[in-house]
């Protein structure tokens, strides 16, 4: 070997400065991507790019995504960076609309992906999933979700509902009340829902907390470093996926394949029809048994159990979710929580005590409630697609070029005051029906816009009406010594989470309905 120089400690010196020089070079090179093309971007850091605080668990994805939206004020779309990975952020209305909709099959796919050979059940699953398979799939789907389906549903869900009444009672709730973590008694609730509505499966997660699901649920969303960095990655470096073993769904793939599979096993040997999300998986892996049209994708094996675990992981999160977050404005507003109250009560009283499904579908106030929490508190903060060919963008001189990340700042549009003024108050009259109509399309979208719209959003807004009614209708939140006043959210979390919990005092009210 030929040395640069007599000495091997200078030689290293100089060839490690020159491989540091070489990378460098080539890292504000790419960082000039976006100024080259005349759209205003944020100086990125070198190696991390406009991603630093994230990655050092400082700050939350919303909360990064909020800051570039407030950066961007008045401009129509935006650069940044991961790493050395040009991004767009989008804040122009009319090209929002063009994105979601209008030009939807130049964006079809989410940029978000699993890596598709050793983690399937990541990869295939209908939140991530690519067309065309994503397109037959979802239509598919879609009729489990009818109003009709809705209220079979329904009456399982009631039974669940008894047994959150049931367990309050239990933790005698009477006089002063107690202090409660919230989002781990919501959780256990909505994943009692989703286990009996979609899967046919009795679990009680509010008896026994340590129900495979809940212990599932919890490693799923379990945001340690590890699991943060899982979702850092699939969400915004997803090519990386492959070379680092990352799941989708972490720890509890193994254990979601298993019990996926005997369910739909033991259905198929039982022969029995509830019309649910198993029905459905069973009828798709017969009818197409034997085809090969999706480009890979099989209505068998690991790309079939992919689409139980998604509804699984959605179904109780995003539910619990809002149901904690309405819960923890209610108690700083207790005007709201009366309010509220009061309409429970009255709709109670005309159905001598009952929950029905025309019941809680007849709510107003409630919807209006549900909404802003929704604005507040989006699960997701953004909408990410990805470019599938180069595309013109209407009315401006650039040209996003193919595989360009697009990110969709749903949490700013969400909390940006032109069109919700002071939107750190929590207003539910903003959800009013003549205010509604006077707010432009696409700045409120907690569960997306377009094709891609959250195919369990019906069904999620249920479960959480459910929950909100069956405990404001006998007892009040308020805060307590554990409440974080402002709320502060967790910096590993990918979706909206309390950090440390969300804990409140909840006491059983003297006067209940029914």
């Amino acid at each position: 070997m030929t040395l640069l120089t007599p000495y091997w400690s200078l030689d290293i010196l100089i060839v490690s400065s020159s491989l540091m020089i070489t990378a460098y070079l080539f890292m504000t090179w790419k960082f000039k991507y976006w100024s080259r093309k005349g759209v205003m971007q944020i100086t990125p850091t070198p190696f991390f790019g406009n991603f630093k605080n994230c990655i050092l668990l400082k700050t939350s994805i919303s909360e990064f995504i909020q800051d570039l939206y407030e950066k961007s004020e008045g401009l129509p779309f935006m650069g940044f960076y991961i790493f050395n990975k040009p991004f767009l952020l989008v804040r122009d209305l009319e090209l929002v609309k063009h994105i979601l909709v209008k030009d939807f099959n130049t964006f079809a796919n989410k940029h978000a992906s699993a890596d598709s050979k050793n983690d399937r059940i990541g990869y295939s699953n209908l939140f991530i999933m690519k067309n065309p398979a994503w397109k037959y799939l979802r239509t598919s789907l879609t009729p489990i979700f009818t109003s009709g389906k809705l209220k079979k549903m329904f009456e399982l869900m009631l039974i669940i509902g008894k047994n959150l009444e049931k367990h309050l009672e239990l933790l005698n709730l009477d006089g002063n009340g107690k202090e409660i973590e919230l989002k781990d008694l919501t959780a256990s609730f909505t994943t009692d829902l989703i286990a009996t509505t979609a899967f046919g499966l009795n679990m009680n997660s509010l008896k026994d907390p340590n129900t495979d699901f809940r212990v599932y649920g919890r490693w799923i969303f379990d945001y340690n470093i590890k699991r943060a960095l899982d979702f850092f990655l699939i969400f915004f470096f997803p090519n990386l996926t492959k070379y680092l073993s990352i799941k989708f769904f972490g720890k509890a793939t193994n254990s979601l394949r298993n019990i996926f599979w005997r369910v739909i096993n033991q259905r198929i040997e039982s022969n029995i029809k509830r019309n649910d999300l198993i029905d459905c998986l069973i009828e798709l892996k017969e009818k197409h048994k034997n085809d090969e049209n999706f480009e890979g994708f099989k209505f068998d094996g690991d790309d079939l159990v992919s689409q139980a675990a998604i509804f699984f992981t959605g179904g109780f999160e995003t539910s619990s979710t809002t149901i904690s977050f309405t819960l923890y404005e209610l108690a700083l507003n207790q005007d709201i929580q009366k309010t509220l109250r009061a309409e429970i009560h009255e709709a109670l009283a005309q159905t001598d005590g009952k929950i029905t499904y025309d019941m809680i579908m007849d709510l107003p106030y409630l919807d209006m409630v549900i909404s802003e929490t929704l604005r507040k508190y989006p699960p997701l903060g953004f909408l990410d697609r990805i470019a599938l060919q180069d595309y013109k963008v209407p009315n401006f001189d650039l040209t996003i070029e193919k595989d360009t990340p697009i990110f969709i700042p749903m949490i700013g549009f969400h909390h940006d005051p032109k069109y919700f003024p002071n939107p750190e108050k929590y207003d539910p009259l903003r959800f009013s029906e003549n205010v509604k109509k006077s707010r432009p399309s696409f700045v409120y979208m907690p569960f997306g816009e377009g094709p891609h719209i959250c195919i369990g959003m019906r069904l999620g807004l249920l479960q959480s009406k459910l929950g909100i009614i069956e405990i404001l209708k006998d007892y009040e939140v308020s805060p307590c010594e554990k409440t974080k006043i402002p709320m502060v959210l967790d910096p590993k979390g990918l979706t909206t989470t309390a950090l440390g919990g969300l804990y409140l005092n909840i006491r059983k009210i003297t006067i209940a309905a029914g």
